[in-house]
Parts: C-alpha cells; structure tokens; sequence
C-alpha cells in the first residue's frame, strides 16, 4: 500500500508554542494542515505562510475532537489517505514523525507511546493507567499509552460514526476502531513537559473527567452487550 500522509496540528490558545511546531512540522516536507480550533488570537496571524500549510479556522472553540475531524476531512479532500496528529502546544517532536511512518498500513492506528520521565507529573502518569485499564476493559486489548495525542490514523476513522467532541474522542477512535478487528501499532517517543507551571492544558479535570467517566460507562456497557451477543450467537 502507497499511503498518503499529512500532519494534523489541532490548536486552541497556544499562542507561545505554535509557531515553533508549525515550522517543526513542515521540516519533515509533508503537508501541514493547522486546524485553529477558534483560538482567541488567529493562528493564521502567528504563522508564516507556505506552500505545505494549509490554516482551517473554526469561528468558536468546538474541541479537540471536533479539530481532528475537521483535519482528517480536509486530507480526505486533498487526495491523502492518513493523518499524523500532532499536539500544538510543544509536547511532541514533530521530527518523530519518522517513528510512525514505517508502521503506518492500510487500516491501521499507530500511536506514539510517550517516554516518561522523572519530571512528568503524577496526574499524568495516573491518567494514562487509568485510561489504559478501561480501554482493556472495553477491548480487550492492553495499549501503552490510550492519551497520547501523537498518532497516526487512517481516513477510515471517518466511517466509524464517532460522536465525541473533546478529549474522549481519543478514547472513543481507539475502542470503536478495535471493535471493528482494525489493527493498533505503538512505537515510544519523547515527550517534553515544560516545568510547573508554564504548560498551558486545556483539559478541565471537572468537565473532561465527567464526559471520560460517562463515555467509559457507555463503552464498557456496550462491550459487555457485544461479547454477550456473540456468545448467544456462537452457541
């Protein structure tokens, strides 16, 4: 399989970083497609302009799974056949790109499993198993790391009826592609945390923790009703 491949940056309000991984990005001379996820100040004014990058601007803010959406359908429309979605606030090497490439087919999911360090914060560490042991409890599979946002995706996940909008689409993408027998790849990569108290995270541990906990009831439900059908059927 010839694969096509664009990089998906998916930003809000991270006006200090975004320059920085913009231009990162287009070193690895792939297309380059900004999705402003209705930032308060334009990314298209923080960004030099060139041939590679392509600035789709939502007129609001809509979430992170809204801007991947939005991405993955604008590289179906340009003719690509996968994305690499790459965060806009400086925690990925856009270099590593070169990880996921040689594990990329035709319907599968690679994600970068990030390296982490002494200085990453505990909430992270947690959020990751935590996220990981649902993600089993809802497959059957065991992933390293279900909340990087560094992956790769084939433009299939467009037909797999995705409903969520922030950060549980990266939960959702994974569980409703694993359930169709496509197939997941990881590979580790850096990751860079700046020092306490200068990373901006839009993830609201209120909010994005109650839309997680009820997608994993959903989730884990519905799995429990899929294993149960089979089981009625294969008897």
């Amino acid at each position: 399989m010839c694969a096509k491949i664009a990089i998906v940056i998916p930003v809000y309000n991270n006006p200090k970083t975004i320059q920085k991984v913009v231009q990162e990005a287009l070193l690895e001379k792939m297309q380059v497609i900004v999705v402003d996820d209705g930032s308060d100040i334009a990314v298209e004014t923080l960004v030099d302009r060139d041939e590679n990058l392509l600035m789709v601007r939502h007129k609001r803010n809509t979430g992170k799974g809204t801007a991947l959406l939005t991405g993955a359908r604008e590289a179906k429309k340009q003719g690509f056949t996968h994305i690499v979605a790459i965060d806009g606030d400086g925690q990925h090497y856009p270099c590593e790109v070169n990880k996921l490439l040689p594990l990329i087919q035709k319907e599968t999911i690679v994600i970068g499993n990030r390296k982490f360090k002494e200085d990453v914060p505990n909430a992270s560490k947690f959020g990751r198993a935590f996220s990981n042991f649902w993600i089993f409890m809802e497959s059957g599979r065991w992933l390293g790391d279900t909340q990087s946002g560094f992956r790769a995706y084939p433009l299939s996940i467009l037909d797999l009826n995705l409903k969520q909008s922030h950060y549980d689409f990266e939960i959702e993408v994974l569980i409703k592609h694993l359930w169709e027998k496509r197939a997941i790849e990881e590979v580790d990569i850096e990751v860079y945390y700046p020092p306490k108290g200068t990373r901006i995270s839009h993830f609201d541990k209120v909010s994005d923790n109650i839309r997680l906990s009820k997608l994993h009831s959903r989730l884990v439900a519905k799995n429990i009703l899929r294993l149960l059908t089979f089981s009625y059927y294969k008897g």
